[in-house]
């Protein structure tokens, strides 16, 4: 369903009409949802326990892992925030929104951004998650975005003042970033990147610079070869994932036969290039593998794969893909696999994705899609950010954001919304602050859910 008085949002399309009338179509959206509108936030008096949200997510999900995933969110307002993205759907919902539709990642904070390899073996920057991604309003991935970036710098020990700047400075990114983008053709929009060599620049102090020279490296390193070595060992002759439960443990008897079963369903949906060098592999062992936040309860299993021989793996992870949580509050989608949803989000989204992305049905119909477990994948390390780090950061988030939105919204039509002030800015980093305020309540909900029994936590699992 929309929101209440809303238009509906409609399901992604072609730009049609003039870039004039395109940016008219824009400035119309003011009327509808004027730009300081979006300033504030306060709960309405029906506003759903968060709680009950959480739990009402958790009713299909492994049962003996939930106390993993309530563990991990009370640790503190920021963990909250990346496990309660049903939430802040709910709470994003019961306003009205532009209309002004892209694909949305749906879970835009700051640690859902981060570095990966290219097909190329370049080192990029942008969105890396995608349980969520459905087409909405674009403003609800930015206010997602700002909200984590005000908890982030809060929990960091930030003044309020420095916290507001760091929201703005991301806001204001986005937009100006947006702006550009609409005055370049379809194609250099599409081919548009951020490569992570072209970031360090960027960086002002050498020892900010050094910090993210380092997290560049560890990035390179992060491959199939380097997680043989840290996640397998040798029994009986025999490479074997290491078992770690409850978070990484070996597949039953019922779950390798599946996952036999559903790898052919999986190639299937690889072009014929791809499914030719999955083809040179050889399957070695799985595993059920906890990952996120979030995502804790959902089944999700990595694959081992041998090539050329043993030292030449191939590492797939095989993740449970359910109904985005924007779902009920938004008109249909395009996908009615959930995985198929998941993979053309992330194809759509992304500047370059992996070769190895598919989906498929698994046991029982649950969804499922595929990808590289690591591929020089990386992300920063928020927590300790100075202001200047956090505010260089979260301008380098709305960056990759406005990108990845300008490739499947009217981008031209965003724009001349944003418009060339500040309005925007200010206003979805005042509505960032309050519900950063909201966030730390929540948190403090779950906490005292948990110490009356209503739900049971496992801490630092």
């Amino acid at each position: 369903m929309s929101a209440p008085g809303n238009p509906g949002a409609p399901g992604l399309a072609g730009n049609s009409g003039s870039p004039s009338d395109r940016a008219a179509q824009g400035r119309a959206a003011r009327k509808r949802v004027p730009r300081s509108a979006h300033a504030g936030w306060v709960p309405s008096l029906d506003r759903p326990d968060p709680v009950a949200v959480l739990e009402r997510q958790g009713r299909d999900r492994l049962p003996e892992l939930l106390p993993i995933r309530y563990g991990r969110m009370s640790a503190s307002p920021f963990a909250f925030l990346r496990g309660a993205a049903a939430v802040m759907a709910t709470d994003l919902a019961a306003r009205p929104h532009t209309g002004l539709t892209v694909q949305l990642c749906g879970d835009a904070h700051l640690l859902n951004f981060g570095l990966y390899a290219s097909p190329e073996r370049a080192l990029l920057f942008d969105l890396n998650d995608f349980d969520e991604t459905f087409p909405g309003p674009f403003e609800w991935d930015v206010k997602r975005l700002a909200a984590s970036v005000v908890v982030a710098a809060r929990e960091n020990g930030h003044s309020e003042t420095k916290a507001h700047r760091a929201a703005v400075e991301a806001t204001a990114a986005y937009r100006t970033s947006m702006r550009r983008l609409s005055r370049l053709g379809e194609l250099a929009v599409w081919y548009e990147r951020l490569d992570a060599d072209t970031l360090l620049p960027l960086v002002r102090s050498t020892r900010h610079r050094r910090r993210a020279q380092s997290t560049l490296t560890r990035a390179r390193r992060r491959t199939s070869l380097q997680a043989l070595g840290k996640l397998t060992e040798v029994v009986d002759g025999r490479r074997r994932i290491i078992q770690d439960p409850p978070l990484l443990e070996p597949a039953g008897v019922p779950d390798m036969a599946a996952l036999r079963k559903i790898f052919s369903d999986y190639r299937s949906t690889l072009s014929e290039e791809r499914r030719l060098l999955l083809d040179r592999y050889r399957f070695v062992d799985a595993a059920r593998k906890v990952v996120g936040v979030g995502s804790v309860g959902t089944r999700c299993f990595i694959v081992l794969l041998a090539g050329r021989d043993a030292d030449d793996p191939l590492f797939l992870q095989i993740k449970e893909a359910r109904k985005s949580v924007l779902e009920e509050h938004l008109p249909s989608g395009p996908y009615i696999h959930p995985g198929h949803r998941v993979v053309a989000g992330q194809r759509l989204l992304q500047a370059a994705s992996d070769i190895f992305l598919g989906w498929m049905s698994g046991p029982q119909g649950r969804a499922y899609y595929w990808r590289q477990l690591r591929d020089m994948k990386g992300s920063a390390e928020v927590a300790g950010m100075s202001p200047t780090e956090l505010t260089t950061y979260a301008r380098l988030c709305g960056t990759a954001l406005a990108r990845a939105h300008a490739r499947s919204g009217d981008r031209i039509a965003i724009a001349a919304y944003l418009g060339g002030g500040d309005t925007f800015d200010h206003a979805i980093a005042e509505f960032a602050r309050s519900y950063a305020v909201q966030t730390t309540t929540d948190h403090t909900t779950l906490g005292a859910a948990i110490a009356a029994g209503v739900v049971t936590a496992a801490p630092e699992v």
